[in-house]
């Protein structure tokens, strides 16, 4: 029995897509060919459910970043993935909106075109006239240059309706997140991470620093109260609520931390950059963290400052200035990998975590860290960023905080990320693993926003014509390709103070210094309870 096509097509798109179906939608189909469809359609859901990784759609289809023609081509796609990262129905309805507005956009594009042609063939009929009439502008010449003014304002018009589609389709683009990798679990949030690994025993340090059953560990803050380095008061009755101060020892062993990570990152081939405080939005923009996050940044007045006419803002990781050194550039492959280092205060206004780690260095206004960013090819994104995680993990090693990492679900990975790793570090007051470090592979979904690109190397032309004698063949100059960007923390240094403070007290309230800190402590071994 022979069934169209385009029902199956149908049938199958509309279940993928998961819009409601009813038998009566086939009424139009015989009763034989129904079922016979029916049962094809059984067979290819079947076969299709065996593509689905993790829950979801392969992306094998789609290893870039979104464009409006690219999610046009594969909305079940993008919209399987926005379900797995458990996207808000706003987020649905802008990749559906995307899709049906490109369709629009081909319409009109082929109607500016086709205004255009007919605007130039009149043109041309209009020269030919004249030159026949030796310059007189007879009747049918009027007639015809009044009818291409009239074939160009509608290009024109068209145009304009173009630009508006085209701004909104960018405007929705800009809020949707990046597809994920297909080795990222499928969850709803951070209770559903997966373990990738675990290292050293929590109770390793507590028998070298004398620990008993009796000890009950004290937060980070009472420790460092413990060695007079705590000002929490002074700084909230200067600046409000999550700041802190830090003193004397305390303060010294921030700063050695904050040195022993620069050190280590450029002893692995880091470039140590310092970058600007103060970036555009634009800047922003690029790296994703606007439009969709602008309320967890500190903006500063215009009235203060602006950036090139762009509003201004303290940035919420050097992320942001590292990766935006290249925006806009065309870089060699030759050039890549790009390995940055950064030590920076980062400024976050924590917008929705009211109530949400109030103690503490935990959660923070303002917090350093020292931040490692990879600008590198496709081929190589996947290896730089194991290398880039394996980094901020070597550093946990070193100072012999135990450590889990985590590979982020899809409900729960970062918005500019495919594919995210946290490391988290054991604190023993809490008896819980806190994260420390992010590291994450966006790609090339930041690269698209900043038009960040590398030219491949050429390669020589093996089907051309063999070479005159003593010559070379002439290599092919290959159009540039995004880069792909991998940043991660390596590490945070305010929350690496708290797993020093907190894994290397002693029960007299004393707190060894680890091994690798000793030289930036100017060999200090111990710091005393005050």
């Amino acid at each position: 029995m022979l069934i169209h096509k385009s029902c199956i097509a149908m049938l199958f798109a509309a279940v993928r897509s998961a819009s409601a179906f009813s038998i009566r939608s086939l009424n139009h189909v015989s009763a034989p060919q129904k079922a016979s469809l029916l049962k094809h359609f059984s067979t290819a859901a079947a076969a299709d459910s065996d593509t689905l990784i993790n829950n979801r759609i392969s992306r094998a289809p789609v290893p870039s970043s979104l464009d409006a023609r690219t999610l046009s081509e594969n909305l079940d796609l993008v919209l399987s993935h926005l379900r797995s990262r458990r996207a808000s129905d706003e987020a649905l309805d802008a990749a559906k909106t995307i899709s049906t507005l490109n369709l629009d956009r081909v319409s009109l594009i082929k109607q500016r075109d086709e205004a255009l042609q007919q605007r130039n063939e009149l043109s041309a009929k209009v020269g030919m006239l004249m030159r026949e009439s030796k310059g007189e502008e007879t009747e049918e010449i009027v007639g015809i240059k009044a009818e291409a003014t009239t074939v160009g304002e509608t290009a024109a018009g068209v145009e304009e309706s173009l630009a508006e589609i085209e701004s909104k389709m960018n405007s929705l683009l800009a809020s949707l997140p990046n597809l994920l990798d297909d080795v990222v679990p499928d969850g709803d949030d951070d209770s559903q991470n997966e373990l990738v690994s675990e290292w050293g025993d929590v109770s390793s340090l507590p028998k070298e620093l004398g620990w008993d059953e009796d000890f009950t560990p004290l937060w980070h803050d009472d420790v460092a109260t413990n060695l007079g380095g705590w000002q929490s008061d002074a700084a909230v009755g200067m600046s409000g609520a999550r700041f802190v101060s830090l003193t004397g020892d305390v303060a010294r062993l921030e700063r050695a931390i904050s040195s022993y990570f620069l050190d280590r990152a450029s002893q692995k081939g880091y470039t140590e950059v310092s970058p600007p405080l103060v970036v555009s939005r634009t800047a922003l923009e690029g790296t994703s963290q606007l439009p969709k996050f602008e309320d967890d940044l500190f903006k500063i007045m215009p009235e203060s400052h602006t950036c090139n006419g762009e509003d201004a803002f303290l940035i919420p990781t050097a992320e942001v200035p590292l990766t935006n050194m290249h925006a806009g550039a065309i870089l060699e492959e030759s050039e890549l990998p790009i390995s940055y280092c950064a030590l920076t205060p980062c400024f976050r206004a924590e917008a929705g975590s009211y109530g949400r780690d109030t103690r503490g260095l935990i959660r923070t206004h303002q917090f350093y860290k020292v931040e490692m960013v990879k600008i590198t090819t496709a081929e190589t994104s996947a290896d730089e960023h194991e290398k880039l995680t394996r980094h901020a993990q070597e550093c946990l090693e070193e100072l012999k905080i135990p450590y889990k990492k985590m590979r982020l679900c899809s409900g729960d990975v970062g918005f500019s990320a495919q594919h995210c790793y946290d490391l988290e570090a054991w604190l023993p007051s809490t008896g819980e693993y806190r994260e420390i470090s992010s590291c994450s592979n966006t790609g090339d979904f930041q690269a698209r926003r900043m038009a960040l690109r590398y030219r491949p190397a050429p390669v020589a032309d093996t089907n051309a014509d063999e070479p005159k004698k003593g010559g070379k063949k002439k290599a092919k100059k290959p159009k540039p390709v995004l880069c792909h960007t991998i940043n991660g923390s390596g590490l945070a240094v305010g929350r690496t103070l708290v797993a020093v403070l907190e894994n290397y007290q002693t029960p007299d309230g004393d707190v060894v210094v680890p091994e690798v800190l000793r030289p930036y402590m100017g060999g200090l071994e111990i710091l005393k309870k005050k």
